[in-house]
This record gives structure tokens, C-alpha cells and sequence, in this order.
């Protein structure tokens, strides 16, 4: 589907962007990839690893500016949404901000994409949507709806949205791996809560599930991957297992555990061997066999949390991870 296409990525210097832009290159060899994002020190540095690669441009913008969003979007034929204002506890300091990028950004992107012809528009989301506690969280909640009702919005015309959500990033920029790998020569890391749990997936794991969001979708969909939890005492214990750990409280907006579906989902959520799938309420759409295909209906109540999850990552697994890919942690 992406070979010989044109996609652009908004947010695109980011750790997803990175990581998608090569392996995408590698795998659809498509004819170009448009790196869309508002920091030009980023795409400077982003664009010296594509150099003489002429697939990758590069254009500065931002998802608040809808003009600049249409001039960007002339002959995309698939988009990754991407940008986002994403850290929690700026987002609770900086609350209109992180609105305006967040859901406003989001409006932006879905308006030009119908207008522009875009075929196909796959948004970002995170755990932190479902049943949010945060700021973050509930814009892109928000921002999960308006991409599902992107495509009764698109009326006749072929423009189609879906949803991919999944949990912390092991060893992006920001998060908790490479925070404890940058202090853990000091002996003390710093503990939220002893019984705080977290979803762990790989860059490469999210990148997958937005190709098989582009192959599957019929619009509206939720993808929801199925990806290990882990115990943030046992991430610091894989980080540096000598390290004193020193419980230092929650900050403002965090949960305990993290969820990526609730029982109030559940009765539109279907199951499949390698994700779930949350499907449309509107229009009758979680009814629509064309969404569903094989999947199996989750029971009622199910809820899909970071605490009662399965599949566990142990401090082994997770040490084993962070040796094979020290070089990169934190860089993308």
C-alpha cells in the first residue's frame, strides 16, 4: 500500500519519526516521505542521516497553522499524525497549549486531509486517552474522537482516519529509561511509587502497528497492541541494579497503573492474536463486518490495564534490551 506513495509524517523528527522514516524506506521504497514539524534545528539534525536521499524532505510547520498544513499536503497520499504536546506535567502547566496542539492541531490535520484528498490518516495516541486523570490524556482523548468521527465528517469522499494506542516507549526521548540511565551513575534513582506500573513497546513495534493500521483499516479504528507490563522497580532494577531507589510521590496528573482499554470499551472491542481493536460506537460501525474480520469480542467488563496484563517483561529481558540498543536510548 505505501510503496511508490507519497506520506507525510507530522512530528516527524520525533522519537516515532526517526524510527518509522528508515524502516519505511527500507520496507516500501516509497517515492516520498515529508518530514512536517515546527523545530528546524531538529530537522537539521534529522536530515544530515537522509542526506542524498532524495525520498526525504523536509518542511517546516505546525499543526496549529491549517494553511500551512494545506500547502503541505499537496499530493500526500498517506499521513502519520505524530505531533503532539506530550509530556504530563508540562501539559498540566501549560494547559492551553497543549490544547491548541493537541485537539485544535488535530481538527487542522483532518479538515486539510479531506480537502487535500488524503487516503488514509493514521494518529498516534497513547494509554493515557483511556480513562484519563491528565490533560494530556484527555486531549488526546479528544483528539481520538475527532479522528474516529473524521470519517463521517469525510462524508463521499475517500479520506479515512484511524487510531493507534500503546503504552511508554522503551528508550525514547523523555521517558524513564534514559532519565535512569543519565543519573544512575549518582547511586539513587527516583521511585514515583513502588507499585506504579507501566506497558513497554519498542519503536519498532509502534512503526509496525501503524503499517498494519494503513493495510486494515476501514476507518474509525482503534488498534490497541498487545505489549508486556513491567514494574517501574524492576525498570530501575534493570537500569542499575545497585542503585538505592528513593520513593519520591507521583507527580501532578500520573496514574498508578496505566490503561489502554476500559470496561466501558469493551463492548465495541474485538480481539485478534497480536492487538485489539476498538471499533466505532457511531453509526452502528462496531456492527460492520468489513471492521471486524476475524476478530473475537472481548467479554464484558474486560479492561486492558498495565496491572492485570498477562505478558510481563522481566529485569533480564528488559537489561538484555537496553545492552543491544545503549547507542540509541535517548538519542531518538
Amino acid at each position: 500500500m505505501l510503496s511508490n506513495s507519497t506520506i507525510l509524517v507530522t512530528g516527524g523528527t520525533g522519537s516515532f519519526g526517526n524510527t518509522f522514516v528508515p524502516m519505511t524506506l527500507a520496507r516500501y521504497n516509497p517515492r516520498k516521505i515529508i518530514i512536517y514539524s515546527r523545530d528546524e534545528m531538529k530537522q537539521w539534525e534529522m536530515a544530515k542521516l537522509f542526506q542524498g536521499d532524495e525520498r526525504v524532505r523536509f518542511f517546516i510547520g505546525d499543526v496549529r497553522d491549517k494553511d500551512r498544513l494545506y500547502r503541505a499536503l499537496d499530493g500526500v497520499d498517506y499521513v502519520v499524525h505524530a505531533a503532539a504536546t506530550k509530556i504530563v506535567p508540562t501539559a498540566e502547566y501549560n494547559p492551553f497549549e497543549c490544547i491548541k496542539t493537541n485537539i485544535d492541531g488535530a481538527m487542522n490535520l483532518i479538515d486539510a486531509c479531506i480537502d487535500k484528498g488524503v487516503k488514509r490518516v493514521v494518529a498516534l495516541s497513547t494509554d493515557k486517552a483511556s480513562s484519563p486523570v491528565n490533560l494530556y490524556g484527555a486531549t488526546k482523548l479528544a483528539s481520538d474522537k475527532l479522528f474516529v468521527a473524521g470519517n463521517s465528517y469525510a462524508g463521499g469522499r475517500d479520506s479515512r482516519f484511524a487510531v493507534v494506542r500503546y503504552g511508554n516507549v522503551m528508550g525514547s526521548r523523555g521517558s524513564v529509561i534514559p532519565f535512569f540511565l543519565s543519573i544512575a551513575e549518582q547511586g539513587v534513582l527516583p521511585i514515583t511509587d513502588p507499585r506504579m506500573t507501566r506497558f513497554m513497546i519498542t519503536l519498532e513495534q509502534g512503526v509496525e502497528l501503524v503499517w498494519h493500521a494503513f493495510e486494515d483499516m476501514e476507518g474509525g479504528e482503534i488498534y490497541v497492541k498487545k505489549i508486556p507490563s513491567m514494574n517501574i522497580t524492576d525498570i530501575a532494577a534493570a537500569v542499575a541494579p545497585q542503585a538505592r531507589q528513593d520513593v519520591v510521590g507521583i507527580r501532578p496528573g500520573e496514574k498508578l497503573h496505566e490503561q489502554m482499554i476500559g470496561a466501558e470499551d469493551a463492548f465495541y472491542t474485538y480481539e485478534y492474536p497480536e492487538h485489539f481493536k476498538i471499533l466505532p460506537a457511531i453509526h452502528n460501525w462496531h456492527t460492520d463486518y468489513k471492521r471486524i474480520k476475524d476478530g473475537r469480542r472481548v467479554p464484558e467488563g474486560f479492561v486492558y490495564a498495565s496491572d492485570n496484563n498477562g505478558e510481563w517483561m522481566d529485569v533480564d529481558t528488559l537489561r538484555a534490551w537496553i545492552d543491544a540498543n545503549r547507542a540509541k536510548v535517548g538519542k531518538i
